[in-house]
């Protein structure tokens, strides 16, 4: 008993010295204030019902008939702006200089915003389709749409991608990234809901592509495993600290392929349209139209005395 009560009283005393670091950090790790935060599983789920949305029978209730599709949809819709509704509120709300437990305008805010970014769904529909159709159409191991949609990363990726890059465009703090860390967590396909991307994009494998802030991205563009579209160096004010907010990643055009680890880094670096940028290329600088890059081939060494046991 008395070696319980000598623990509980450890227990306390470790208790106190946490709280004493409260307040006392810079940055602060503690989030204290009568509205949380955004809860990473509510929003996660928000994104399992857009997938539904937009991939009826794909994504959701794989039994989806067409007489019933106007109730499934528009219930899954009903879920996505409740849901989304609470998780924007909940984004903004600490940025608001009211200090009551609740913020009719900001609740009002989180209505609009629900509502501008439920309306882009036909459009986001018809990104996606071209999406998809691309990486039907540039990978000659896929034997069907449905394949691509059912299992291809970048498809996943790139759809998180294209609502939380709406999102980021309507200002909405917090979410876009908690959406596209998570399609990251999931792929290993890294973009940042700042980059701005055209129609008909692929990725082909997918894993270890990194995509920049500051990226623009034209339409068909195709990419392979292992990309990375950066930046180069980062520009500072006079006390050394980041300036945000500069263009820091490179411009690729139209109709470019970038193959397998492939690194291109720097604002200033745009990739004409047409270029083929082979695997393991390292660029820094700009390339005219229909430009073809490669490294030479490394000189293989054989040993035939190892092979020959």
């Amino acid at each position: 008993m008395y070696e319980h009560l000598k623990k509980r009283d450890q227990i306390r005393d470790i208790t106190r010295s946490v709280l004493q670091t409260f307040g006392n950090l810079q940055p602060k790790l503690e989030h204290l204030a009568p509205t949380p935060l955004p809860d990473k599983s509510s929003v996660i789920q928000v994104l399992d019902d857009f997938l539904a949305v937009i991939y009826p029978g794909y994504f959701g209730r794989k039994y989806v008939e067409s007489s019933n599709i106007e109730y499934h949809i528009g219930d899954l819709i009903d879920s996505i702006y409740a849901r989304l509704t609470q998780e924007i509120y909940r984004s903004i709300r600490p940025e608001c200089a009211k200090t009551a437990d609740h913020c009719d305008h900001c609740r009002e805010l989180a209505e609009d915003q629900s509502l501008v970014l439920l309306r882009k769904l036909p459009d986001l529909r018809t990104r996606l389709a071209a999406d998809a159709q691309a990486a039907h159409d540039g990978d000659p191991a896929a034997k069907s749409t449905d394949e691509v949609i059912f299992s291809y990363p970048a498809i996943f990726a790139i759809t998180i991608f294209r609502i939380a890059h709406e999102l980021q465009l309507q200002g909405i703090p917090l979410l876009p990234r908690i959406m596209t860390e998570h399609a990251h967590s999931v792929t290993g396909i890294d973009i940042h809901p700042g980059a701005a991307i055209g129609s008909g994009f692929f990725i082909d494998h997918g894993t270890g592509v990194v995509i920049g802030e500051t990226t623009m991205i034209g339409n068909n563009v195709k990419l392979y495993q292992g990309v990375t579209l950066g930046a180069l160096s980062f520009a500072m004010d006079e006390e050394g600290r980041l300036i945000r907010g500069k263009k820091r990643h490179p411009t690729i055009e139209d109709d470019v392929v970038i193959y397998a680890g492939a690194t291109i880094l720097g604002g200033n670096t745009t990739i004409g349209r047409g270029c083929v940028i082979g695997g393991n290329v390292w660029l820094t600088r700009s390339l005219p139209p229909g430009s073809r890059v490669t490294i030479s081939e490394p000189e293989l060494v054989i040993d035939q005395k190892r092979q020959q046991l």
